[in-house]
């Protein structure tokens, strides 16, 4: 099992990695790639902030990202 504190970058990784870009890509992606960076500055704030309900909240969101 893996800790939240290992979990939530790697989530935030593969978001920003392989998912993000695949949107970018396409015409009518726009909207969901803004979803995504919203969702990965919340995760960088809530992480650097140490509020643990909110990364929980936080990465639940980004494994809704898929390709």
């Amino acid at each position: 099992m893996e800790s939240l504190g290992t979990a939530l970058p790697a989530e935030m990784a593969r978001v920003r990695d392989k998912v993000l870009p695949e949107y970018d890509a396409i015409p009518g992606g726009v909207f969901a790639a803004s979803m995504m960076r919203a969702s990965l500055d919340q995760a960088a704030k809530v992480l650097a902030e140490g509020d643990v309900v909110g990364m929980i909240e936080v990465y639940r969101d980004l494994q809704g990202y898929k390709l």
